[in-house]
């Protein structure tokens, strides 16, 4: 028999095994066992039916929700490994600049670091094959460094101004990927957390924040939900769980063939008390809208920011006899007040051209909302579903200081380089001169000359000039190049304490901890 009629029948065994099978089922599984069978022995050419069987398989996931997906071998490995926390390899952040590979960052707790490769190492040779100058590419970085727990690769490093290149062999091992972007203290009570993903680890690295942020002082925190696209459901709830009280429900999940589950808080959160604001935007999905949901159901949260995704559906992943995978779609979750806040899937092609053109993203009074799903908090306060979350306090996109030439640099990656260009070789100068983080970000200024320099660099990379323009984003431009400059010497707390400065949600978020909002909404701390 042909390998291609085997992984078809292999394929097949997956659900003619399956148990309490409909006759329908059956009859269907039977037609398409005759179809492929049919087509791979009378088909005037060669059938190639693992390829034929993986088309179906996608189309069918197709036509049920824009959430239920196949995977193929090949990727399941790259589609799990930000929600299990970690890859195998040898732990660097890196860039490709000018040319060489740039590491900006050991990872913490990985191969890398524990040898001392450091932020600004050159890498210019991967198993004595010269890397620097041969248009290497991120996959080709991606290819040579990754690979299994235990093998080791060598690699010469030119650090700073030092002749000779220096000799590293390095374990791979585990990486750690980290949840937690950023988090830091925005005054001497207000704690800020930055949260990317909901992982495995997800709630250790929170743990550790928290303790950290509430030793130095933090009575309040702004939790940063905003582009963060969900998870595993039960470390939302474990999130959740830290701000609300014991018994307090956090959401509950139903399908066809699973009844009402309850999921409730325990007595061990970490926050119950303090102010808590959670900023999310229209690409906070999944488990972000369930922890926003959550807080706002019970009146123990601002929600600052704009309509979330709409994401109300619970993904459960089944393996094929391949190694293959899909995640399927099989429960829908409810906000304690009752509310689902999945949004239609035919909004799903066109959702942020929808908001942009109906003017959700910059008037409060464009979000479309429905009577028919309006809900109520403990205190009375009305929420709506069937769509995301809409926040207590709505903050417009603010496109004033854009322009195409600003997003021309980000396209080319014009502040990143330029940062990496300025600090190559000078971290421990900019150390020396500024002491700390905190001093640097009193004390620095991008002055004319440096502006007029980096202007000048983003013109020798094919940013055409345009003075409107580059007048009009004058301040994101400066802002966001100290932001690269102070991740380069102190990392990416750093960044986000200088970008922040300019974020509306943000500065909203902080603003409503203090102004009085907290108490008009009657929320409880």
């Amino acid at each position: 028999m042909k390998k291609s009629a085997i992984i078809l029948l292999l394929f097949l065994g997956l659900f003619s095994n399956a148990n309490a099978q409909s006759s329908d089922v059956s009859k269907q599984l039977r037609k398409l066992k005759q179809l492929l069978s049919t087509m791979d022995l009378f088909y005037v050419d060669s059938v190639n039916v693992e390829h034929l069987t993986e088309v179906m398989v996608k189309a069918a996931l197709k036509e049920l929700d824009p959430h239920s997906v196949y995977i193929p071998k090949k990727d399941v490995q790259a589609a799990n490994e930000p929600l299990k926390g970690n890859f195998e390899g040898v732990g660097i952040q890196f860039n490709i600049h000018e040319d060489t590979l740039l590491v900006v960052a050991p990872i913490i707790g990985g191969p890398s670091e524990k040898l001392g490769i450091m932020a600004g190492d050159k890498i210019l040779t991967i198993e004595k094959e010269n890397v620097a100058g041969v248009g290497l590419k991120n996959k080709d970085v991606v290819d040579k460094l990754r690979g299994k727990k235990g093998t080791k690769v060598t690699v010469e490093i030119k650090r700073g101004d030092e002749k000779e290149l220096i000799p590293y062999t390095i374990t791979r091992d585990k990486i750690p990927i980290y949840s937690v972007d950023a988090a830091y203290m925005i005054d001497q009570t207000s704690g800020y957390i930055k949260l990317s993903r909901f992982a495995a680890t997800t709630m250790k690295e929170i743990s550790e924040k928290l303790t950290m942020l509430k030793s130095k002082g933090m009575q309040n925190l702004v939790l940063d939900l905003t582009g963060n696209t969900g998870g595993y459901l039960h470390i939302a709830n474990q999130l959740a769980d830290q701000f609300l009280g014991s018994g307090e429900l956090i959401v509950y999940t139903k399908g066809k063939y699973f009844s009402r589950r309850d999921n409730k808080a325990s007595a061990l959160g970490a926050f119950e008390k303090g102010k808590v604001v959670v900023m999310i935007d229209a690409s906070s999905a999944s488990a972000s809208e369930i922890v926003s949901g959550a807080l706002q159901d019970h009146d123990r949260g601002l929600i600052v920011g704009r309509r979330s995704f709409g994401k109300g559906l619970v993904q459960k992943p089944f393996d094929f006899v391949d190694s293959s995978a899909m995640r399927l779609t099989i429960q829908r979750y409810y906000s304690p007040s009752g509310r689902c806040i999945q949004k239609p899937y035919e909004d799903y092609k066109s959702d942020y051209s929808q908001r942009y053109e109906s003017g959700e993203l910059f008037h409060e009074d464009s979000i479309k909302v429905s009577d028919s799903l309006k809900f109520k908090t403990d205190k009375g306060r009305i929420v709506y579903g069937g769509g995301g979350i809409i926040p207590d306090v709505f903050v417009p996109v603010d496109t004033t200081l854009n322009s195409k030439y600003y997003r021309n640099i980000l396209r080319k990656g014009v502040l990143n380089s330029y940062s990496l260009k300025q600090i190559d070789g000078k971290r421990e100068r900019f150390e020396t001169k500024y002491g700390s983080f905190e001093n640097f970000a009193q004390q620095y200024v991008i002055d004319s000359v440096r502006f007029n320099d980096f202007i000048a660099y983003a013109t020798k990379k094919g940013v055409e000039e345009n003075l409107e323009q580059i007048k009009r984003s004058k301040k994101l431009l400066k802002t966001y190049l100290k932001a690269y400059l102070a991740r380069g010497v102190w990392g990416i707390d750093a960044f986000y304490y200088i970008s922040n400065q300019i974020n509306p949600t943000f500065n909203r978020a902080v603003k409503s901890l203090s102004d009085g909002t907290y108490e008009k909404e009657a929320l409880r701390y």
